[in-house]
């Protein structure tokens, strides 16, 4: 689940990191009021939607004095934020965060993540910070320093060391970027974290280093653990499926392609959608109806791949474990009887009465195209929407 930058900001102020003053709003006249409380000659402006990248899109603004913010503020609100991360269609910008602006000495790049492979945590760190991060990973690699870090109740100081060191910093500056680095590790253990990044992290021009924009995004598969940070959730920056997909326990993501996909396990998920590439489509989604596919379940499903105008066709692809072929059979015909479905429908099943349920495929008098094994599926739904 990601968060606001200001949300963020105030998490890691919870945990001791210096940010900047500020405050949100969702309208003008809101904004304007609550700024008049931060002790700045300068604002920074800046549109709250969960995308990096706004700085390039205009999102944000430096501005002099409460009338250009007013100027800016009106500007910016409703606006279609596109970024390199929001695709095409861009990002609304329903939340305005102003803060107190900052003498700036040098940027810095700092993020940790999960990192699954090695099992541990990585801090990424540079100091090459700003809006260019991505041109410094590309041109020059050597800029940027990644440390990874054992899981343990706290980070030890040559961990700490190894992160900072690329930032050159003179002792006062160090010792507190060592106290940061030792407050992100405590928040991300504690919060069940999976990414944070700074960019920048800054020395300011008193010898401060303090956090100027802030990104996290935290495990959902541990949410139940954390109240709190469920109440940060803004469904306005969801896909609106998605949402509605979290509503019934489906794992949904929207894709770019033409064929809905609707399989039970993750990793058959992926493979499904890795064939379907092979045989020279695109899928439209990955979801993952889970191993207990109720009709409701499955029917839900349907209507959130049905909605999107671009899938002309949908592969089902069925492996019955603990849920046997012939219950799942039914409950797909049963959901495919209630909803209208005018594309190409392929069923693949395999495992526990696969016989059966393929025989209640084949009787229900729907237009089903009946799949022996997973390239069989792929190559009849391609050629289905040809």
């Amino acid at each position: 689940m990601n968060i606001h930058e200001h949300q963020a900001k105030k998490i890691l102020k919870s945990y001791g990191a210096k940010v900047p003053n500020g405050i949100f709003a969702s309208n003008v006249k809101d904004l304007l009021e609550k700024a008049k409380t931060l002790e700045t000659e300068k604002f920074v402006l800046k549109a709250q939607i969960h995308s990096g990248g706004r700085g390039k899109a205009g999102g944000i603004k430096l501005v002099n004095n409460l009338e250009e913010l007013e100027k800016e503020a009106k500007n910016l609100i409703g606006k279609t934020l596109v970024t390199h991360q929001t695709g095409s269609n861009g990002r609304k910008v329903q939340r305005l965060y102003v803060e107190e602006a900052s003498l700036i000495n040098k940027e810095f790049y700092l993020s940790c993540l999960v990192d699954r492979e090695s099992s541990k945590i990585a801090f990424i760190s540079s100091d090459q910070g700003g809006m260019d991060i991505e041109e410094v990973a590309k041109n020059n690699p050597e800029k940027i320093l990644t440390t990874k870090v054992e899981f343990k109740d706290q980070i030890s100081d040559e961990d700490c060391k190894q992160i900072i060191e690329i930032f050159n910093l003179d002792q006062e500056a160090y010792e507190e970027a060592q106290k940061l680095i030792k407050s992100i590790y405590k928040m991300f253990i504690e919060k069940d974290a999976s990414l944070v990044e700074i960019n920048p992290l800054i020395l300011t021009k008193d010898n401060k280093i303090v956090c100027l924009d802030a990104k996290m995004k935290f495990d959902d598969n541990a949410l139940f653990k954390h109240p709190e940070i469920i109440d940060l959730r803004d469904l306005n920056e969801e896909e609106e499926t998605e949402v509605e997909a979290s509503k019934h326990d489906l794992a949904y993501i929207k894709l770019d392609g033409k064929i809905g996909c609707m399989v039970n396990g993750a990793g058959l998920a992926m493979a499904t959608m890795d064939i379907i590439k092979l045989y020279g489509e695109e899928p439209a989604n990955f979801l993952d109806v889970g191993g207990g596919a109720s009709k409701e379940k499955v029917s839900a499903a349907f209507k959130i791949i049905l909605s999107d105008k671009n899938v002309k066709g949908i592969l089902i692809n069925i492996f019955g474990g603990i849920m046997r072929c012939d219950v799942l059979a039914k409950g797909l015909v049963e959901a495919a009887r209630e909803i209208k479905i005018n594309v190409p429908l392929v069923i693949r099943l395999a495992g526990t009465n696969y016989k059966e349920g393929k025989k209640i495929l084949d009787n229900s008098g729907l237009k089903i195209i009946s799949a022996s094994d997973l390239g069989d599926a792929a190559e009849k739904v391609v050629k289905a929407i040809k």
